[in-house]
C-alpha cells in the first residue's frame, strides 16, 4: 500500500498546484485532503493559466481519479463555478472526480458569520478569507454540521435550515453592521447544491482502502502550508484545519503506516498573505522586487503576499513536524539578479540566541539572525538541466540540502510545467 503526500512548508502559495500537475503521472489517484476555497492551486500549461480551489489538481490528466476527501470543506457555489470552468476542456468529471461523504458544507451563513466575526475584532483580525471556512469546521468539531452525505437524505433541508437559524442567532450577537440578502444567497445555494448532487459521492476511506490494496497508487494532495496548521502554525493567525502530513491521515482515512514519501514545497524565498508575524518580512526594495518579480498576488484572494528572504529556522521546524523525505524549490527564477542573498538562520529571542521556532514569533520578540550568500544574474527560465543552473544557486541549494539534511529533488523556473528542473 503506498500514499505519497505532497504538502507546503511556508505559510501557503508555495506552487503545490504545479507540482501535483508535475507529478500526476506517476499516480493513480489524487486526494485532497484538508481545507476549503481559500485555498487557490495555480496550474499553467499550453499557455493557459488554471486557479483550482477545492477540486484536486490531477483534474487535467486523462488517467488520474480525483477525490476530495472528508477533511475537506466544500462551497457548492465555489465548487460550481470551479466546475463551469472545467466544461470547456473535454474532462469526464463524472467518472474522474468523487467526493466523500462524509466532507462538510458550507453554508451562505458561514460566510456571514466568517464577515461578522472578523468585523467584531477590529484592528485585531486574524486576516479571514471570508469564506466561511472557520465557521464551518467550528460546527464540524461542535457536532452539528451538514455533510455531503446529508444532501441524499429526506430530511437535509431541516438540518440546512436549523444551523442556518443558529448562524443568524450567532450574527445579531454579534451586533456589528455587515450587508446582506440571505433569500438571494441561498437561491444560488441551493442551485449549486442540485449541480453538487449530480456527481458521484462516495465513502472515501472505503475506497482508498480497495484501491490501495488492489495496488493503486495514491497522492495526497494539502493546501495552504505547514505554518498555517491549527495546531503547530502561527496561532491564532493561521487556518482552521491540519495541514500537516497527519492532516492527510484524518482527512482521507489512511493509515500512518501507508505513508511512503513525503514531498516539501517551498518558495526559495518567503510570503505570507495576511496577519500574522513573518520574521524575515522586508519592508524595503528587495522586498517589493519580490513581489514585483514573483507576482505575489493571492490567486483566491487577489491581496498582495508580503514577501521576506528565506526562513530556514521555520522551513526547518516544517520538515521536522512532516517528516519530509523530499524537497522542492520553487521560484528559483525570481531571485536572479540579487547581488546578495540573506538566508535567516537563527533568532534573537527575548535577548537570547536560538535555532528553533519559538511558541511566539511577534515581532518585538524576535529578530531574525542572517547568512549572507551571492546572488546570481543568469535568466533560469529557459533553462531545463540541472547542470545549466548557475553555481551560485547551486551553492544555494546545496546550504539548505545539509541544513536541512533532505536532498532538493526539484528546482522550478518557472510558472509553467516544461519550467520544472529534476534532480
Amino acid at each position: 500500500m503506498r500514499v505519497d503526500l505532497l504538502l507546503g512548508l511556508q505559510w501557503g502559495d508555495e506552487g503545490k498546484g504545479k507540482i501535483v500537475d508535475v507529478l500526476t503521472r506517476d499516480y493513480d489517484i489524487i486526494a485532497r485532503f484538508q481545507g476549503g476555497p481559500n485555498a487557490g492551486h495555480t496550474l499553467e500549461f499550453d499557455g493557459i493559466k488554471h486557479v483550482l480551489h477545492t477540486i484536486p489538481s490531477g483534474i487535467f490528466h486523462k488517467n488520474a481519479i480525483n477525490i476530495v476527501g472528508n477533511g475537506v470543506v466544500i462551497d457548492p457555489v465555489i465548487f460550481d463555478k470551479e466546475l463551469e470552468k472545467l466544461e470547456s476542456f473535454n474532462i469526464d468529471i463524472q467518472k474522474k472526480l468523487l467526493l466523500s461523504r462524509k466532507a462538510h458544507i458550507i453554508l451562505p451563513t458561514h460566510r456571514l458569520l466568517d464577515a461578522a466575526s472578523e468585523a467584531a475584532k477590529g484592528k485585531a483580525k486574524i486576516g479571514s478569507t471570508l469564506k466561511g471556512i472557520g465557521p464551518a469546521y467550528m460546527d464540524k468539531t461542535g457536532r452539528n454540521g451538514l455533510r455531503l452525505g446529508d444532501l441524499e437524505l429526506p430530511d437535509w433541508k431541516d438540518k440546512y435550515n436549523a444551523l442556518a437559524e443558529k448562524h443568524q442567532a450567532m450574527i445579531h450577537f454579534y451586533d456589528v453592521d455587515i450587508q446582506y440578502d440571505l433569500q438571494e444567497l441561498e437561491a444560488e445555494f441551493f442551485t449549486a447544491v442540485e449541480r453538487l448532487k449530480t456527481l458521484q459521492f462516495i465513502d472515501s476511506e472505503e475506497y482508498l482502502y480497495q484501491a490501495l490494496k488492489s495496488g493503486k497508487k495514491v497522492l495526497a494532495e494539502g493546501a495552504q502550508g505547514s505554518l498555517l496548521d491549527i495546531d503547530f502554525g502561527t496561532y491564532p493567525y493561521l487556518t482552521s484545519s491540519n495541514t500537516t502530513a497527519a492532516g492527510a491521515c484524518t482527512g482521507l482515512g489512511i493509515a500512518p503506516g501507508s505513508i511512503q514519501e513525503v514531498y516539501g514545497i517551498f518558495k526559495a524565498y518567503t510570503t505570507r498573505v495576511g496577519s500574522g508575524p513573518f520574521p524575515t518580512e522586508l519592508f524595503d526594495a528587495d522586498g517589493e522586487t519580490l513581489g514585483r518579480v514573483g507576482n505575489e498576488f493571492g490567486a483566491t484572494t487577489g491581496r498582495p503576499r508580503r514577501c521576506g528572504w528565506l526562513d530556514l529556522v521555520a522551513l526547518k521546524y516544517a520538515v521536522r513536524i512532516n517528516g519530509v523525505t523530499q524537497l522542492m524549490m520553487m521560484k528559483a527564477d525570481v531571485l536572479s539578479g540579487f547581488e546578495t542573498l540573506k538566508v535567516c538562520t537563527a533568532y534573537h529571542y527575548q535577548g537570547k540566541p536560538i535555532e528553533h521556532l519559538p511558541y511566539s514569533t511577534d515581532a518585538p520578540l524576535l529578530t531574525p539572525v542572517y547568512k549572507e550568500m551571492p546572488g546570481w544574474k543568469e535568466d533560469l527560465t529557459g533553462m531545463t538541466e540541472a547542470s545549466e543552473l548557475p553555481e551560485a544557486l547551486m551553492s544555494y541549494i546545496h546550504f539548505l540540502e545539509e541544513e536541512l539534511e533532505v536532498p532538493v529533488r526539484i528546482v522550478s523556473v518557472g510558472p509553467d510545467r516544461k519550467q520544472t528542473i529534476l534532480r
